[in-house]
């Protein structure tokens, strides 16, 4: 049998609910918010993975899980997991606790990378064609607009993997444009690999060194520049025994999560986070520049989600990602897009060191 270890690339799943009146059918505004922990347990029991900490505002609510992060806003949940999770098998109780409340599930988001170790992963995960097939059978039928890709790279290696399936309103909003909460959003999706071993070794704890999970979580942030990346951001963190690393950043209605797998031979770090067209770019470069520096990667893949009518912009996003990487050593290798129902514009480039 083929030696594996921990598998650090992570699933992500996107789901948006609606309502016929999303205020009064969702308890004054909370929506999914609503839902009390025991049902939040009972979604990660069937993923496989459990709460480890947690805190939120007034905009949304933000866990750190035993394998990376769960989001959860009024109409809309973000969960993302790595390891041997089985992520999908949580669309089948989350829409039936949306159903409770009033809410259906109006769009579905799942992306991810190419596996380290694809051979250790359970059912539905065992390919892409597997998790698609899964994926058709589970989500309601009102959402037939439907789109599965794998979009490749000139690094045979490496692919990203994408499914967004919604309804019919979905795809009128975004013919018409429609004014929207996530319209000129953006969302980046950054993985690293071969990450500079110094660096990874902060993120191993002393042998009985007296902490707790969120104590030696907040030791890490400080030493490794994590708190740096962006200081009005709200952190809650977690430091795993005997390494391993976990962030959710919070900053108003947007989040920011950060998680670590450190050990030599399969190290591996994700970075995600979410701006708006409108932002100053010049900060989002900032913020790309400080992640780079905090693990020097030997292999960088970038996803860009641009929704809503901020797709016209996809291009100044992504070639504005180029160029803030560019000055601390990395150079883009490969560029592919993808356009899907809901989801809106992808872009997923590949990055290395220069020197390679």
């Amino acid at each position: 049998m083929a030696m594996s270890g921990f598998e650090g690339f992570e699933k992500r799943l996107e789901l948006h609910f609606s309502g016929d009146d999303p205020v009064a059918g969702a308890g004054n505004g909370l929506g999914l918010r609503q839902l009390d922990f025991e049902s939040i347990e009972e979604v990660l029991h069937a993923v496989q993975c459990t709460v480890v900490s947690a805190v939120g505002n007034q905009f949304f609510d933000s866990y750190v899980l035993s394998e990376s992060s769960l989001f959860v806003y009024p109409f809309k949940i973000i969960i993302k997991t790595c390891g041997t999770t089985q992520l999908l098998k949580s669309i089948h109780p989350l829409v039936n606790f949306g159903s409770q409340i009033g809410l259906t599930l109006s769009a579905c988001k799942y992306t991810r990378g190419s596996f380290i170790f694809p051979g250790s992963q359970p059912y539905p995960h065992t390919s892409f064609q597997d998790e698609v097939i899964y994926l058709e059978e589970n989500i309601p039928a009102n959402l037939r607009y439907q789109k599965a890709s794998v979009m490749p790279s000139k690094i045979p290696a490496h692919s990203w993997h994408v499914f967004s399936a919604c309804d019919a309103g979905h795809v009128m909003k975004d013919l018409d444009f429609v004014s929207d909460p996530d319209e000129d959003f953006f969302t980046i999706e950054v993985c690293m690999t071969e990450l500079d071993r110094v660096l990874a070794r902060k993120f191993f704890r002393r042998s009985n060194d007296g902490k707790n999970g969120d104590s030696a979580g907040r030791e890490m942030t400080e030493i490794t520049g994590i708190g740096d990346v962006n200081p009005n951001a709200v952190i809650c963190d977690f430091a795993f025994d005997p390494c391993g690393y976990s962030m959710n950043g919070i900053d108003n209605d947007r989040y920011s999560t950060i998680h670590v797998t450190p050990e030599d031979g399969f190290s591996y770090a994700s970075f995600e986070f979410v701006g708006s067209v409108y932002d100053d770019q010049n900060e989002v470069a900032e913020v790309l520049k400080k992640v780079v520096q905090v693990f020097r990667p030997g292999m960088m893949l970038v996803s860009t989600t641009v929704s809503g009518s901020g797709g016209r912009h996809h291009h100044e996003v992504w070639s504005r990602i180029a160029k803030a990487v560019e000055p601390v050593g990395m150079k883009c290798r490969s560029c592919t897009l993808d356009e899907f129902p809901a989801a809106g514009t992808v872009v997923f480039q590949t990055f290395t060191p220069r020197r390679k």
